[in-house]
């Protein structure tokens, strides 16, 4: 298993970073590699990546999402993956994203591309791109802001 831990301290308020982040249908604007997102339901994504040539397409499901805190998620089907992204108040008007990533490279190439600590580099490298896009922008491109528990939306 290959992990990555990578920050980014985003100029923006906690909860527009938040709630920007919970807009998954817009990660291929600031990810590369991620050609598509689509939103299945509440707690389930369909990914379509390309990574150096490798394509991918998997699903992912939320199993823990608290409002301005953290998203955590594991790959259900397709590669094995799981993450979470975190969200600490600086200030009032800055905010850390703090990425944990863990993957397992399945072909050479993802093996080569791990050892090497070439997934670090594009999640930092994706988050300066995240860094650019919301603090170029008034205000986030949407909201979701229910809470995930073992899987399940909290009512």
């Amino acid at each position: 298993m290959a992990n990555v831990q990578e920050s980014v301290d985003v100029n923006v308020p906690l909860s527009q970073a938040y709630n920007q982040w919970t807009q998954f249908e817009e990660f291929p604007r600031f990810m590369s590699g991620v050609e598509s997102v689509s939103q299945i339901d509440d707690t389930t994504v369909q990914f379509k990546t390309d990574i150096a040539g490798v394509r991918r397409d998997f699903k992912a499901r939320i199993i823990e999402q608290i409002p301005d805190e953290r998203i955590h998620w594991e790959s259900v089907e397709g590669p094995q993956n799981s993450g979470t992204i975190s969200f600490e108040p600086l200030s009032a008007t800055e905010t850390r994203v703090n990425v944990d990533l863990t993957w397992e490279p399945e072909s050479a190439l993802e093996k080569l591309g791990a050892s090497l600590r070439l997934d670090d580099r594009q999640v930092k490298d994706d988050l300066q791109r995240f860094k650019a896009f919301i603090e170029g922008r008034e205000v986030e491109t949407g909201a979701w802001r229910g809470s995930v528990e073992g899987g399940e939306v909290e009512e």
